[in-house]
């Protein structure tokens, strides 16, 4: 019985699945993304950074919060979370 070679002459399908593979990983890293911010983004950015007074005042909670002195009122904290959610 003699089998003859039909359609792709022989060539392994594997092997064609991996050379599509190949390619496109070659033209993906061909291809890169990049951002750019414009200057009014930017400034943005600056305007909405925290205040010198607000920094002071993260930094001594998060001192309080390591040294184990920090203790938050449960009550406030439900108070403030009811009323933001009432806002909105």
């Amino acid at each position: 019985m003699k089998i003859n070679n039909i359609g792709t002459s022989g060539m392994n399908p594997y092997k064609r699945q991996m050379n599509k593979i190949d390619q496109t990983s070659k033209n993906a890293a061909s291809a890169s993304d990049k951002i750019e911010i414009s200057s009014a983004a930017k400034e943005m950015q600056q305007a909405s950074s925290t205040t010198q007074a607000r920094q002071a005042k993260i930094d001594d909670l998060k001192i309080q919060i390591e040294n184990g002195n920090y203790k938050p009122n449960p009550k406030d904290i439900a108070k403030s979370i009811v009323s933001y959610y009432t806002k909105h």
